[in-house]
């Protein structure tokens, strides 16, 4: 799922468990640009960091859709 920019305080939902996810900060490296989700109602070891994949269509997070843009929102 895409979207025009990933911001911080965004909901995204993975799609393998239904789990939602707040963009806690968004970072760019040298060659790619990731994203610090954390586990919504999750502990301090529910954190991950997941690559920003850029497509024509705009930015968007692997394995996961914008919580906005699904339909059990």
């Amino acid at each position: 799922m895409a979207v025009s920019s990933i911001l911080l305080g965004q909901i995204w939902q993975f799609q393998a468990t239904g789990d939602n996810w707040l963009v806690t900060k968004v970072y760019s490296e040298v060659f790619a640009t990731y994203a610090i989700l954390r586990k919504v109602g999750g502990g301090d070891d529910d954190v991950r960091r997941v690559k920003i994949e850029t497509a024509t269509e705009g930015v968007g997070l692997p394995g996961y859709i914008f919580t906005q843009d699904a339909e059990a929102f």
